[in-house]
């Protein structure tokens, strides 16, 4: 049986998969391309599944560790980060925009424009909540 075509889902392109940030065995990061704080990264798989709740274990756990990894990099790089939201939109109700797994990596700051709300409002078209 032939492999699905995937070719429309932006994450699975060549161009994205090699612009990655970092890489871990089956999952990458790369840069969100409408950042809401300065280290905004997505952790994806390089296989296309549509959500969180279809990757394999095999995925979660590399995204797992991708996602210490990031995190040890970003505090090392930048001693004003004091703080992380990680989280996953899953379906188009809950603000996903792309349907292919991703896990956000937002570096936070005490001088954010909406600190200590945390990611409030960063839904785009979601501000009402």
């Amino acid at each position: 049986m032939a492999e699905p075509d995937h070719s429309d889902c932006p994450f699975c392109s060549d161009a994205v998969q090699s612009k990655a940030f970092q890489s871990l065995g089956t999952v990458l990061a790369i840069e969100d391309l409408t950042p809401v704080a300065p280290g905004h990264l997505l952790v994806i798989p390089r296989r296309h599944t549509p959500d969180f709740f279809t990757m394999t274990e095999e995925e979660k756990r590399d995204a797992s560790e991708l996602l210490t990894i990031l995190r040890d990099r970003a505090v090392d790089a930048d001693p004003t980060i004091t703080g992380f939201n990680v989280g996953i939109n899953w379906g188009v109700s809950a603000g996903q925009q792309i349907p292919h797994a991703h896990i956000h990596f937002i570096p936070r700051r005490d001088t954010d424009p909406n600190h200590p709300t945390g990611v409030k409002g960063v839904i785009r078209n979601k501000m009402t909540y």
